[in-house]
Order: C-alpha cells, then sequence, then structure tokens
C-alpha cells in the first residue's frame, strides 16, 4: 500500500531500488557486459526489498556483501596485468627456496610434493573444505545478524576492508598461481582463463562440475598473492571468539581455516607463501578496522549508521 512517510512501497523507496537496479545493470553492460548473474542479483534484492520490513533490514546489511562482490567482478575491467608486471618465476623461486622440500634428487615445491603425493580421501576432503570459503562467512554472518546487529556489521565491514588490503595487494604485486607455471612455465599469457588445478580431482570423484563453474568466472587468475581464500577464514574464527559463539563452533571454525589453508596448497592454487600474506592481510584488515571504529572517525560514524538501519 501506498506510504507517504518512506515506508516499504513508498514512491521514494521505489524509485530508489529501480535506479539502483538500473544503474547498476547498466554501469555492468558497460564495464564487463551482461550476465544473467546480474539480473538474479537484481532480483534478489528487489524481492527482499519489497516483501516485508524484517527482509528489507537484511538485505540492506547484506548489501554490505553485495558491494563486495560487485566490485570484485568489476575487476574484469581493469585487469591487474596491465598495471605491473605478473610474477612467475620469481615467486616459485621463492617458494621453492624457503619451503622446499628434497626428494628423489631433486627439490619441489610444497605444491609440486603434494601432486605427487594426492590420494582421492584428500582431494575429497579438500574440496569440501575449500567449498566451505564463502558460503561460512555468509552463514557466520547470518548468525551474527539475527544475534547481535552490531557485531554483524563491524563483521561485514572489517570482510570487505580486507579484502580491499587484499585488492591493493592484487594489483601492486600481481602473482600466477602455481598451476599456471605448471601448465605455462615462465611465459606470461594475458587474460588467462582460470584453472580449477588440483580441485578437478573433487569434480572429476563426484562427476560435477562445481569447482569448473566456479573458476570459470574467475576475475583473473593473477591474484594469488595474497590469498583471500585463507584470509576469510581468521575474520570468521576472530569474530566467533569476540563473541563468545562456544567452544565446539569456534574449534570447527578452526578446522575450517586449517583445512583451507592446507587445500590451497594442495590443490596448486597457492603457495605457502601466499597464504602467509592472506593471513596477514587478514589481521591488516581487522587491526585497521578495529582502530578506526575505536575513534570519532568517520568509518565509525558511518558504522554507527548502518547498526541503526538494520535494527
Amino acid at each position: 500500500m501506498p506510504d507517504t512517510n518512506g515506508g516499504m512501497y513508498s514512491r521514494k523507496s521505489i524509485l530508489a531500488a529501480l535506479v539502483v537496479s538500473v544503474l547498476y545493470l547498466g554501469f555492468s553492460q558497460f564495464l564487463i557486459g551482461f550476465k544473467t548473474d546480474q539480473l538474479v542479483l537484481v532480483g534478489i534484492f528487489n524481492a527482499l526489498y519489497f516483501f516485508k520490513p524484517a527482509t528489507r533490514k537484511f538485505i540492506l546489511g547484506f548489501s554490505i556483501f553485495i558491494v563486495y562482490w560487485i566490485i570484485f567482478d568489476y575487476m574484469k575491467a581493469w585487469p591487474n596485468y596491465r598495471f605491473a608486471t605478473v610474477h612467475i618465476q620469481d615467486l616459485y623461486d621463492a617458494e621453492k627456496a624457503i619451503f622446499g622440500i628434497s626428494t628423489g634428487g631433486q627439490r619441489l615445491t610444497p605444491n609440486e610434493y603434494l601432486l605427487q603425493h594426492s590420494s582421492s580421501f584428500i582431494d575429497v576432503l579438500g574440496g569440501f573444505f575449500y567449498l566451505c570459503w564463502i558460503p561460512v562467512p555468509l552463514a557466520f554472518a547470518g548468525l551474527l545478524f539475527y544475534k547481535n546487529r552490531e557485531q554483524f556489521v563491524h563483521f561485514a565491514l572489517s570482510f570487505v576492508l580486507v579484502n580491499f588490503v587484499g585488492f591493493i595487494g592484487y594489483y601492486t604485486y600481481p602473482a600466477a598461481p602455481p598451476w599456471y607455471i605448471q601448465l605455462h612455465g615462465n611465459e606470461f599469457i594475458a587474460a588467462t582463463k582460470g584453472n580449477t588445478a588440483g580441485l578437478a580431482r573433487f569434480d572429476a570423484y563426484f562427476n560435477t562440475s562445481i569447482f569448473e563453474s566456479l573458476y570459470a568466472k574467475s576475475s583473473n587468475v593473477f591474484a594469488a598473492m595474497p590469498s583471500l581464500h585463507s584470509a576469510y577464514p581468521i575474520i570468521v574464527l576472530y569474530y566467533g571468539i569476540k563473541n563468545n559463539l562456544g567452544k565446539l563452533l569456534n574449534t570447527g571454525f578452526a578446522l575450517v581455516m586449517l583445512g583451507i589453508w592446507f587445500t590451497a596448497v594442495y590443490s596448486s592454487h597457492h603457495y605457502i607463501l601466499d597464504v602467509l600474506a592472506g593471513i596477514v592481510t587478514a589481521v591488516i584488515g581487522i587491526t585497521l578496522f578495529n582502530f578506526l571504529t575505536g575513534r570519532k572517525t568517520v568509518v565509525k560514524r558511518f558504522t554507527d549508521t548502518l547498526v541503526r538501519a538494520i535494527e
């Protein structure tokens, strides 16, 4: 019903949703081209925005993650390899020098060693761990949304800030993943398509294409350093401990974190150096957010405004 006070179906709210939707679709078409995913996103946003007050607050809160996803998607328009030299051989050599394993008269990177000692059991277990990359942070955000709106906003903004720190790393130090040098050597090939690497064994075991479809949408394969796969579970564990969610749940978060770290290397998607850089990225992002919100800054006021908007 019409509402002249800025309610669910007021002219102002309908116009705002329409303008945001059209601008997003138009800008996406201009930058990266049309994809059906964009229509799905717009449809979900508007459905929840207008369904009822509770779902409006929910989607407004989760818009923090939507903004992150859009920015990540738009990175396709500005590949990092256009702005700096891609590190291939030097990163490989550094990994081998620091973490190399001597076997059979040769020195291998941990990725190469694990590739020679893979097993179906580890393929399956590692694949399930890696699938937790996004679902666990989103499920955790949902839990915080209903448990503590302020902590939800803090978690969501910390998550985005960690990503921004990671994006800075992507553009200042473009880096090829281990599977790239396994397939292409030291030759730089611009616009290389995403590859499932060791995760292809998970797909093959279950006769599915889960990871194949995920990596087909990769924004840039030269974004291995830092490993944001390794950063995300740290944010979850940090806020899990901070919110006293219980030893059992936090132990689960810790196991997922360790599983993702291992699988990142086992599957040849990241070097140990990438994982360590991801850990540092998470620590920097969380620390920076706490610093900014611990003082009367623009970030503090913005955070408080978001909390009030969804309470």
